[in-house]
C-alpha cells in the first residue's frame, strides 16, 4: 500500500484545483471557480485549506477582469517529485517541481540483468544526489518505471523476460521505505505514454498509442485521456506478438516475436553478423575500432549510406508498421508516437513505419492519423513517472 502523505487533497474540488494548477499553471480564484463551475466562496475555502496543507500558495496579482484584482493561486513552491526510469541498460532520474517541470536530471549506464539490489541502489544514489542538489528536504513522492510487466497494485515486476532476478521483487515498497515518501511502480512504456500526454506531442490527443523501441518493444495505450493497463497490467506488450512463423528465439522463449526481429538487442546481433560476414564495410570498420556494435552503430552506418544498415532499418520499420496496422484497425487511435533509443534511427525508420501503417490500414482509420517521433526523448519516462505519483497526491484520499 502506498505510504500516506501529510498533505493531500481532501475533497473532489481540491483534487480538481490541484490538477488544473499542475496542467495549466497559476490561475486566479475567479478562473478556478469558472472552470470548476462552483462558487468563489467554495474556491476560497478550498484553496485556503490546500495552503494549510502546503500544496498551494499565492503567486501575485492576476490580470484585471474589471473591479478589484484577484490573486493568482499556484502549486506550493516546495513540492518536489522524483521520476525514476529504469531501462534495460541505464537508470535515468529527475527531480521535478509540482507542475512536473524537470529541475535536474542524471543518467548512468547499468545492465538491468545485474539484479534489483544493485540497480535500485544506483537509482537511490542518483535520486539522493539530485534531491540534495535541489535542497529538497522531503520528496512528495516518486514514480518508477521498469522494462517489464508489472503488478501495479502489488508494486512489483512479474516474470519480466529481460530482467532476471526481478520477478516478485518488492520494488515499490523497498523504494518507499528508503526514500520515505509514497512510491508507485509501473511499466516504463506506460510512463513514457503519460509523459507524452503531459508535456509532449500527445498533449491534446484523447486517444493515442506510444510505441517504445529499445532493448524491448512495448506500447502504451491511452483511451479518453486515461492510461489503459489491461486486466492484469500487461496491455500493450506488442514486442511478443508473432510477425513470422519462424525466426530468432525471443527472450520470452517463443520464436517469431517482433522483439526478436527488431529491437536494440536484435539490431546489435544483426549488425555483428553483417560486420563479420563482410556485408557492411561501415559496420565492419566500427567493429574493429570498438570491439562490439549497438543499434546506434546501425544508425550511423545507415546515415553513411551503407546498404546493409539501411535494409536492416527498413526491414524493422516494415515489421513495426505491420503490427501497428493491426492495432490501428482494432483501436482506431488519433495519434501514434514512436519513442525509445532505437527510435533515434530517425526518419528512415519513421518513413517505413508510416508506410506499413498507411498501406495496411483502412483509409478511414488513417485519414487523420499522424505517426510521429517523440519530442521528449529520455525525459518522457521521468516526466511520466512524476505524473504517475502526482496523480496520487492530487487526488481525493
Amino acid at each position: 500500500m502506498v505510504t500516506s502523505l501529510a498533505g493531500r487533497a481532501e475533497s473532489r474540488t481540491q483534487a480538481k484545483i490541484l490538477g488544473l494548477l499542475r496542467d495549466e499553471g497559476p490561475l486566479s480564484r475567479a478562473e478556478l471557480a469558472d472552470r470548476l463551475v462552483v462558487s468563489r466562496t467554495t474556491v476560497a475555502a478550498e484553496t485556503a485549506r490546500l495552503a494549510e496543507l502546503g500544496l498551494v500558495s499565492d503567486a501575485g496579482p492576476a490580470a484585471s477582469r474589471g473591479g478589484r484584482r484577484s490573486t493568482l493561486v499556484d502549486l506550493g513552491s516546495g513540492l518536489r517529485f522524483a521520476g525514476i526510469d529504469i531501462g534495460a541498460t541505464s537508470v535515468n532520474v529527475a527531480i521535478t517541481d509540482g507542475r512536473l517541470t524537470v529541475l535536474s536530471r542524471a543518467s548512468e549506464e547499468i545492465d538491468v540483468k545485474v539484479g534489483p539490489e544493485r540497480v535500485l541502489a544506483l537509482a537511490l544514489e542518483l535520486t539522493r544526489k539530485l534531491a540534495a542538489r535541489q535542497e529538497v528536504a522531503k520528496l512528495a513522492g516518486a514514480g518508477i518505471g521498469v522494462p517489464g510487466p508489472v503488478d501495479f497494485n502489488g508494486g512489483l515486476p512479474v516474470s519480466p523476460p529481460i530482467m532476471p532476478g526481478w520477478d516478485g521483487y518488492p520494488v515499490r515498497d523497498t523504494m518507499a521505505r528508503e526514500l520515505g515518501c509514497p512510491v508507485l511502480l509501473d511499466n516504463d512504456v506506460n510512463l513514457m505514454a503519460m509523459g507524452e500526454q503531459h508535456a509532449g506531442v500527445a498533449k491534446t490527443a484523447p486517444g493515442f498509442l506510444f510505441v517504445k523501441i529499445g532493448t524491448g518493444i512495448g506500447c502504451g495505450i491511452v483511451i479518453d485521456g486515461q492510461l489503459y493497463r489491461g486486466v492484469d497490467g500487461c496491455a500493450g506488450d506488442i514486442g511478443h506478438m508473432r510477425v513470422e512463423d519462424f525466426g530468432p528465439i525471443c527472450a520470452c522463449g517463443n520464436t517469431g516475436c517482433l522483439e526478436a526481429f527488431f529491437s536494440g538487442s536484435a539490431l546489435a546481433r544483426d549488425a555483428m553478423s553483417a560486420a563479420r560476414g563482410g556485408r557492411s564495410p561501415v559496420l565492419e570498420e566500427r567493429l574493429r575500432e570498438q570491439g562490439t556494435l549497438t543499434a546506434e552503430d546501425v544508425g550511423i552506418a545507415a546515415a553513411h549510406g551503407d546498404p546493409q544498415a539501411i535494409q536492416m532499418v527498413r526491414d524493422g520499420g516494415r515489421r513495426i508498421g505491420q503490427v501497428l496496422a493491426g492495432l490501428v484497425s482494432f483501436f482506431n487511435p488519433g495519434l501514434i508516437v514512436i519513442g525509445g533509443r532505437v527510435a533515434m534511427l530517425g526518419h528512415l525508420l519513421l518513413a517505413e513505419i508510416r508506410g506499413g501503417v498507411y498501406r495496411r490500414s483502412l483509409p478511414l482509420a488513417t485519414s487523420n492519423l499522424p505517426v510521429v517521433l517523440s519530442e521528449l526523448g529520455e525525459e518522457a519516462g521521468v516526466i511520466g513517472a512524476a505524473r504517475l505519483i502526482s496523480d496520487v497526491l492530487y487526488a481525493v484520499r
